[in-house]
């Protein structure tokens, strides 16, 4: 029988080998499932991992490798932060459609305006300030009647989600769309669009934001006494009070940044690779970047990494649905056992497996 005994320390070789591990056990998990969808799951493992940078569509695929990475990056830097402190941002997807109303509100505003010196800067302006204070909700409310922001975050969701049918069917309707949900292509209008800086790269302006966020984040945490304090408090938040640390004023910076974070990235993106307003222009990306996040150890670079990691399976889970017809849901519970077994897994990093005696529990 084995046992679980608890690590002096947690293991640092344990906390970087895990995400390792973890990918190699959602890569066999995964080839079981496709094998029980009738499918060659070595065929569907290269399909979904190798053929978007090297295969028949890489020339597509591999510049859109930036385009999904960025606003998961961007989205998980933030949410690291708060993780770091024990604050749990959960309603990220939330933040992420409210900053991409407010600065689609703001450029359509100015429509058919071309003084786009101006437009864009106030766009992302507008999307910062929509997602940081959609987060303020579930941080002020910790803050004054302490609920619990996983509950109060991720209800938010369905609310933004809501608001953003009644705007694509309401405001911000397109009026020359002859009655069609969704708002002007914001992509066509050039001072609002946020197209390719470098062509066929994938490169925009929110994939230069994710790798600025990287740099900050990781000046921040290393270097500022705020990243000190958010690290102590998350590693012993009673050590952290006697320090004299704010803990109010932590959660709200954390909730701020994230939801700050999390806005910028749908500004990005409904300027750029989504372009308009519809009723469902949100794919997941705030709850992927959890994934993102604890994929890559909440560490700026471990991020970087992560989330090229995770756009890969979102364009390879593509050309798997297309040349493969592997179901979407199948794709999406793929990247689901990513977290799953990086959890799982996880353990070893503060318990260390041993042989229970004869007689203990």
């Amino acid at each position: 029988m084995l046992r679980l005994e608890k690590r002096p320390q947690p293991s640092r070789a344990w906390a970087w080998a895990t995400p390792v591990l973890a990918v190699v056990l959602t890569m066999i998990a995964g080839g079981l499932l496709f094998a029980a969808l009738g499918k060659d799951p070595v065929e569907a493992i290269r399909t979904i991992f190798w053929d978007p940078l090297f295969g028949q569509y890489a020339s597509y695929s591999r510049p859109q490798l930036l385009v999904k990475a960025g606003p998961l990056i961007l989205i998980a830097i933030g949410l690291s932060l708060g993780f770091r402190a024990g604050i749990w941002n959960i309603g990220a997807e939330g933040q992420y459609i409210v900053g991409a109303l407010c600065a689609a509100a703001v450029g359509l505003a100015f429509y058919p305006s071309e003084a786009r010196w101006v437009i864009f800067p106030l766009m992302i302006v507008a999307g910062a300030l929509g997602g940081l204070l959609w987060a303020m909700i579930p941080g002020l409310l910790k803050v004054r009647f302490g609920t619990n922001e996983i509950l109060v975050s991720l209800m938010l969701v369905y609310v933004a989600e809501n608001v953003q049918s009644w705007m694509a069917l309401g405001p911000l309707r397109n009026p020359e769309g002859m009655g069609f949900p969704g708002s002007r292509n914001l992509a066509q209008y050039p001072a609002a669009a946020n197209p390719e800086l470098i062509a066929g790269t994938g490169m925009h302006w929110g994939v230069v934001a994710a790798l600025l966020a990287v740099i900050a984040a990781y000046v921040l945490l290393s270097r500022h006494l705020l990243g000190f304090h958010i690290r102590l408090t998350g590693e012993s938040p009673r050590a952290a009070a006697f320090s004299g640390v704010n803990p109010g004023a932590l959660i709200l910076i954390c909730m701020g940044a994230s939801g700050a974070l999390a806005g910028l990235a749908g500004m990005f993106e409904i300027t750029g690779p989504s372009g308009r307003v519809s009723i469902d222009f949100n794919v997941g990306y705030g709850f992927t970047a959890i994934i993102v996040a604890f994929l890559g150890r909440l560490h700026p670079v471990g991020i970087l990494l992560a989330g090229l990691l995770l756009a890969l399976t979102y364009i390879g889970g593509e050309v798997a649905s297309l040349t493969l017809r592997l179901p979407v849901a199948a794709i999406q519970l793929f990247q689901g056992m990513l977290l799953f077994f990086l959890l799982a897994v996880d353990v070893l990093t503060n318990y260390r497996v041993r042989r229970a005696r004869e007689g203990t529990a």
